[in-house]
């Protein structure tokens, strides 16, 4: 089997949604709870069963993990937040019968090349495991572990609850849809940025932040509904995209191009209109001081340049 780069998700063959076991009939399919932004709160059919698997409790990262995160805690936050984001708006929630039915979610420390993976289970796709890389958790700066670690695990829990036009979905929106949960939960890296270089498929916070445009321009449930699109039958770029804007993804790429670089001009404007004003605000006592000390400090370099000279010194 080959090597499972970073962040890879396997193709997640969606499974026929099955009733609640008699022994979840306690809580209602279409019960909702809200969280701290006061947006319903979708339920799954069932509740699913978290698992924690350490190949080695002893390795740093293992031991830096569970220092930082509570759990389950931690993984029932995770969860909540996804199918938040997925799967309700301010004013709507999806029904328990559209969500994936995840039956559990195993996760899995270990060492190994990469940050992490999921992938469904070959006897079930109902059932899933995160895959964390250890040596990864033991290279972040410490500063920012955790926020990096929370932001992993909810990249990864998404691929547990999302759906991908029964693997036909482009692989670079599984993983956008991804990182626009990320996104949209708060914990961006210090190197993600908007950019819209390349294809608009290329995956990650690439394509998160254009869903991240969609969203803004089209209103609130874009992502959700584009989440909704791939939940059956197979996908089809142009009937995908025209069906839900009236035009072609390509054509939504460039209009994202062009809204990034008139923001830059925009920003680029007023930093150089700041630097004018400031420029003119300077009085004429004032530049002829500034002229002066450039002058007295190359004069006082070069004398010291002279002195070292003579002593068989080095100026760098």
């Amino acid at each position: 089997m080959p090597p499972t780069p970073p962040y890879f998700q396997l193709p997640m063959t969606p499974a026929v949604p099955k009733p609640p076991s008699a022994s979840h009939t306690s809580t209602p399919s279409n019960t909702t709870t809200t969280t701290t932004d006061q947006r319903p709160l979708p339920q799954p059919a069932r509740k699913p069963l978290l698992r924690l698997q350490l190949h080695d409790l002893s390795s740093p990262g293992a031991s830096s993990f569970l220092s930082l995160l509570s759990l389950p805690t931690c993984l029932d936050e995770c969860i909540a937040g996804v199918l938040q984001h997925l799967y309700s708006t301010s004013t709507t929630t999806t029904p328990s019968t559209s969500i994936p039915p995840t039956r559990s979610v195993s996760l899995v420390l270990r060492s190994m090349p990469g940050v992490a993976f999921t992938r469904s289970l070959d006897l079930d796709a109902d059932h899933k495991e995160i895959h964390l890389s250890t040596d990864y958790i033991s290279s972040i700066p410490s500063s920012r572990r955790r926020d990096e670690l929370l932001g992993v695990l909810r990249h990864e829990m998404v691929h547990c609850w999302q759906w991908n036009a029964c693997g036909s979905a482009p692989g670079g929106l599984v993983e956008g849809i991804a990182d626009w949960v990320r996104l949209r939960s708060g914990f961006v890296p210090p190197h993600w940025k908007r950019e819209a270089d390349g294809d608009w498929d290329a995956g990650y916070q690439h394509t998160g932040y254009f869903l991240e445009y969609l969203e803004e321009r089209f209103g609130e449930g874009t992502v959700r509904g584009i989440n909704e699109g791939l939940r059956e039958g197979k996908y089809e770029e142009k009937a995908f995209w025209g069906e839900r804007f009236g035009c072609g993804v390509a054509e939504l790429w460039t209009e994202y191009g062009k809204s990034l670089k008139k923001k830059e001009e925009e920003e680029g404007g007023n930093d150089k209109e700041g630097k004018d004003k400031g420029d003119g605000d300077r009085g004429d006592g004032e530049e002829t001081n500034r002229k002066s000390g450039v002058e007295n400090g190359t004069k006082k370099e070069e004398e010291a340049v002279q002195e070292e000279g003579k002593s068989g010194g080095s100026h760098r």
